[in-house]
């Protein structure tokens, strides 16, 4: 998270691809620029959009749409800070490249944000790609975008998830244009599991986006199109809601420490 309420810093590629590196850098999976919209340079006009801009870049410095996680800490960020009020019980709208996204604040360190419309590209038929994955093999594979891509395999069990390697570079049929993130999830009546493998990262602990991708598969693999699916992934425990077409994930938010670069 990087503090640039008036956009004086200039953040090339190869800069937020030192401060995520985990050997050199502070490491992290992703770089987030808080900023004002009409200070960003994203906008031509930006009259009408809400104050702030969740810049979000992924680990190797490439543009992304947004952060599903990111959404939380940054409004738990600009609360903090005082930059803007957000009492439990109180929402926010922030810009993002995935169009405004509005948070709610449910308690001291617990979010609501509704990411919006999910898309499926491919069509509404059920599995449309197939995706060869290192140590487990070849599965069917539902399409999601949230707005970013997925791609979703429902696996047998948890065995089946800890032989994923997902060092190895998937395999995808048809191949996905824009690049795709992976989730690899086992289904609970309790809490499912899942792993993600994000484009232009690598295997993370967790992703926002993802979560919500795979409580769209869980849903359509259970006969159904709405509901809560309560998920598990290496960072923590989120729960997702899916309801008229738009997902709204809640999960915790913590700021961890702060950093001055020399």
């Amino acid at each position: 998270m990087v503090p640039d309420p008036d956009g004086l810093i200039n953040l090339g590629p190869e800069d937020v691809a030192v401060l995520c590196d985990r050997h050199t850098g502070i490491g992290a999976d992703g770089l987030i620029r808080v900023v004002r919209s009409a200070a960003s340079g994203e906008f031509a006009d930006a009259v009408g959009l809400p104050e702030w801009f969740m810049d979000y870049r992924n680990a190797d410095g490439s543009i992304a749409e947004m952060c599903g996680n990111g959404v939380r800490v940054f409004a738990h960020y600009l609360a903090n800070a005082g930059l803007s009020k957000l009492d439990v019980g109180e929402s926010l709208t922030m810009a993002t490249r995935g169009g405004n996204k509005k948070v709610r604040r449910e308690s001291a360190d617990t979010y609501t944000v509704d990411m919006g419309e999910y898309g499926l590209p491919l069509g509404d038929s059920g599995a449309d790609t197939r995706v060869e994955v290192s140590g487990i093999g070849e599965f069917e594979a539902l399409s999601v975008t949230m707005p970013n891509p997925h791609t979703v395999v429902i696996l047998r069990d948890r065995e089946q998830l800890e032989a994923a390697d997902l060092h190895a570079v998937p395999t995808y049929d048809p191949i996905p244009t824009e690049g795709t993130n992976l989730e690899l999830v086992v289904p609970d009546p309790v809490r499912a599991r899942m792993r993600v493998l994000e484009r232009g990262v690598g295997e993370t602990l967790a992703c926002g986006t993802g979560t919500c991708a795979v409580a769209i598969a869980l849903l359509r693999f259970r006969g159904k199109s709405e509901g809560t699916v309560p998920i598990h992934s290496p960072g923590g425990d989120l729960s997702v809601r899916i309801e008229a077409g738009r997902a709204y994930l809640t999960g915790p938010a913590q700021l961890v420490a702060e950093v001055t670069l020399l």
